[in-house]
């Protein structure tokens, strides 16, 4: 942590669309500083259908992991965010956050934490009945290479799921890039026949 000399790793807007609720960063994304800088945020991002440009950007995307720190190595992968931590920090951060339309629970931690009672026995049953939470949250499977014979098994995620999911990114992004273009250009989203205000 920050005894090891390890920065805190998440990123946070007050003009964020999405918040992307992970689990915690792996050994590499706390080596190199960079939130899902490893083959897992490279599958996310393809998921969602966005560049890595737009991932990065915290005007659109804000990443707040349960744990801001790599948790360190177990038997069978990495440890579990700590507890308590998520219910400490995440609160205030998205006090924050006004203007989030959209909210990906990214794994079983995530989902525990988010949707306490509304969530299925297994993490496949939640994620197979994603519609159940839209349009303000939107459940995942971990996009860790490691769970590529859970996609095998579960053929639907990539049929089904991830379509919609990539309507909904879209969807609670267009609004943040028709505003900025709109600013841009003088113009207000809001009315676009009328002259923005504060120009």
């Amino acid at each position: 942590m920050r005894q090891q000399g390890w920065q805190p790793l998440y990123t946070a807007s007050a003009n964020a669309r999405i918040v992307v609720i992970g689990q915690a960063p792996g050994r590499r994304a706390q080596s190199s500083g960079v939130p899902w800088d490893d083959a897992s945020g490279k599958n996310l991002i393809d998921w969602l259908g966005v560049t890595e440009e737009q991932f990065r950007n915290p005007n659109l995307f804000s990443l707040l992991p349960m744990d801001f720190y790599y948790p360190g190595a177990g038997r069978s992968g990495d440890l579990p965010p700590r507890k308590g931590f998520a219910d400490r920090w995440h609160p205030p951060l998205l006090a924050l956050m006004p203007d989030i339309r959209l909210t990906l629970l990214i794994g079983r931690y995530a989902q525990m934490r988010y949707l306490p009672s509304a969530r299925h026995d297994t993490l496949t049953d939640t994620v197979r009945n994603y519609r159940r939470f839209m349009p303000q949250q939107f459940p995942l499977v971990h996009p860790s290479p490691l769970n590529f014979r859970w996609k095998t098994k579960n053929p639907w995620f990539a049929t089904d799921v991830l379509p919609e999911l990539r309507t909904h990114v879209r969807a609670a992004l267009d609004y943040t890039v028709t505003r900025e273009l709109s600013t841009q250009s003088g113009r207000n989203p809001e009315h676009p026949d009328r002259e923005c205000e504060n120009r």
